[in-house]
């Protein structure tokens, strides 16, 4: 049984350094792009990687996957109670949610993601696969838009462009892995235009030349939205901006890779050498200040109901923002009775030293 956390202040710095190590172990790609964010976005941004990376280990075991969403989703409740377990990534993604103000609408989207996950949900066409994506990613993406202090429905919708296209990427470089475990993520109707009979390649993965268009098309649909994404970073503080463009450019990277390995995500698994990374890295830290046309995209359609929430939850607040605010007002109400009192008071004492 899950230990509930007793302790108010919520996450220690041990905790902290818990969340770190899952990033660095988990993620080398986030990672690398998450060195170049302020501290504070850095630090919030770790610690939403730490609880969502937890939450999707718990669902990606075999055995009792509903048990452990059920639980997950005990969890995220008390999270949002300010009463997290007794879980290091609790405590910090507690914190993290009452200091940014981020609505319980979007980790809840996630986890109804990771529940596809658990039916073995197939999605019959691209628009089914980005409701997917929105879930899973698209809410990664706005969250790290709240925990740097932007709350635009134009940099909302651009953070989980960039989500999206994140998880379109990872989907073509993972076709071969999903297919093995039992997982097809690719459009069922781009499939079968190829030429693919789904239930029989399934049985034995292998690449084809058939599988070509079907993950050349994905990855320029996610290139689309890279693009996108792009004009949003604009719109971010400017000390973000290059940590976000190098997780732009990183990913795209991967996209790249996939390609010259003649779209075979099938027999090998494409990756990013750590001094293409570096050189990446350093791209994205200077083109990231360069100015970008605003393109004045709309959301896209699955993604709209992450924006909104994202947007009109700063005019309500969760109930630990509420209190923080409430006992600010109340301090200043008593700073201010005090200091009139205090004003009456010499007023009143130099009255009688005037008319002694």
């Amino acid at each position: 049984m899950l230990r509930r956390s007793t302790d108010t202040a919520l996450a220690t710095d041990a905790d902290r350094a818990a969340c770190a190590s899952l990033l660095r172990d988990g993620s080398r790609t986030f990672h690398a792009a998450s060195r170049l964010l302020p501290a504070e976005a850095r630090e919030a941004a770790t610690a939403m990687y730490a609880f969502c990376r937890v939450a999707d280990d718990a669902v990606d075991v075999d055995g009792g996957r509903m048990i452990a969403l059920s639980r997950l989703r005990e969890r995220l409740a008390l999270v949002y109670a300010g009463k997290p377990m007794a879980l290091a990534p609790d405590r910090a993604f507690a914190d993290v949610v009452r200091r940014f103000g981020i609505p319980e609408a979007l980790p809840a989207a996630l986890l109804e993601g990771f529940e596809w996950d658990v039916l073995g949900r197939r999605y019959h066409d691209f628009p089914e696969l980005c409701g997917y994506a929105a879930r899973v990613a698209g809410t990664v993406g706005a969250m790290m838009c709240l925990m740097m202090g932007v709350r635009s429905p134009q940099a909302l919708a651009r953070a989980c462009d960039l989500g999206v296209a994140m998880q379109l990427t990872n989907i073509a470089r993972d076709v071969g892995e999903d297919a093995r475990n039992g997982r097809l993520y690719l459009p069922l109707d781009w499939l079968r235009a190829a030429g693919i009979d789904v239930d029989t390649w399934m049985l034995r993965p292998a690449f084809t030349p058939q599988l070509v268009p079907v993950v050349r098309r994905l990855l320029e649909e996610a290139d689309v939205l890279y693009a996108r994404a792009a004009a949003g970073i604009r719109e971010l503080p400017a000390s973000c901006r290059p940590g976000m463009e190098a997780a732009r450019v990183l990913y795209a990277e991967i996209g790249r890779e996939v390609e010259r390995a003649g779209y075979d995500s099938v027999s090998r698994r494409a990756i990013v050498s750590g001094w293409r990374k570096a050189g990446l890295v350093a791209v994205a830290a200077a083109s990231s200040m360069v100015p970008r046309a605003q393109g004045g995209w709309p959301a896209l359609r699955p993604a709209r109901y992450l924006v909104d929430a994202a947007v009109g939850h700063d005019l309500d607040l969760d109930a630990a923002v509420r209190r923080t605010l409430d006992d600010r007002v109340e301090w200043l109400v008593d700073l201010f009775h005090r200091l009139e009192t205090r004003q009456r008071d010499d007023g009143a004492l130099a009255s009688v030293e005037r008319s002694a």
